[in-house]
């Protein structure tokens, strides 16, 4: 078992190598529930492994991972699906099947998860494009949306199965600003209403200020700074510094 219950997620030593290249270094870490925890760091620094690991699409090479208390490296396929079913992702580049309508998109997981039927469904496809602020495109593909608009569908499939865990991965990258204000209004509103606990990895350091309850610095595979917003602008570590001014030195090399 983890030993904090109010951790939704929980890792405990976890290493993770692709050869010689260890991305994760004996990580001991945990996701309180319901709240809403941003993660930064430098590119390649673990982070996107680090969702991966939480939804065990990469088992790690050492170590323990928990979810909900219950120890979910060790879980086979089928118990995974189960465990996944209650969580969201929202992938960087939004992922829409190109060829396939709104409704379709943000239905998919319905599809493969329920026996909903197809009126139910309708009705949920509704129910969370409104959410989202996209009333009424179900018949709409992709390629006629915004980039900002293709976000908040992928938003949309992301809670359709009314998950308990939302994740992630660079959901401004490629927005204006204001579009990317958008998204972050969205997650808040969908923290608070859904009372789900949201996961963000970064480099909009704008984004995590808004939206975190909690920000989490990685570098070469270890946090090495973890606070509130107000702490991490006023870190003293000089790489936390460098990285949140977005100056353009060599992380490390100080």
């Amino acid at each position: 078992m983890s030993n904090n219950p109010k951790n939704l997620f929980e890792l405990q030593g976890v290493s993770c190598s692709f050869g010689s290249l260890k991305v994760i270094d004996n990580l001991d870490f945990g996701i309180e529930r319901g709240k809403t925890t941003v993660i930064i760091g430098p590119s390649g620094c673990g982070k996107t492994v680090l969702l991966k690991h939480l939804i065990m699409l990469i088992r790690p090479s050492r170590g323990k991972v928990f979810f909900d208390g219950k120890r979910i490296d060790q879980f086979n396929e089928r118990k995974l699906i189960e465990m996944r079913r209650r969580c969201g992702f929202l992938f960087q580049a939004g992922a829409l099947f190109d060829s396939q309508t709104v409704a379709y998109n943000v239905s998919f997981p319905l599809y493969q998860h329920t026996n909903y039927s197809q009126e139910q469904i309708d009705d949920i496809v509704r129910e969370k494009l409104e959410m989202v602020g996209l009333p009424g495109l179900e018949d709409r593909f992709p390629s006629q949306l915004s980039g900002g608009q293709q976000k908040r569908i992928a938003l949309a499939r992301a809670i359709s199965l009314n998950p308990e865990v939302v994740l992630y991965d660079e959901p401004t990258t490629g927005l204006d600003p204001i579009r990317a204000d958008t998204i972050n209004e969205l997650i808040l509103k969908l923290q608070k209403q859904l009372k789900i606990t949201s996961i963000a990895v970064t480099h909009d350091m704008q984004s995590a200020y808004k939206i975190a309850d909690r920000i989490v610095m990685f570098n070469h595979g270890r946090v090495i700074v973890d606070g509130t917003a107000d702490e991490i602008r006023n870190s003293a570590d000089p790489k936390v510094q460098q990285f949140i001014q977005g100056r353009s030195e060599e992380l490390g090399n100080k």
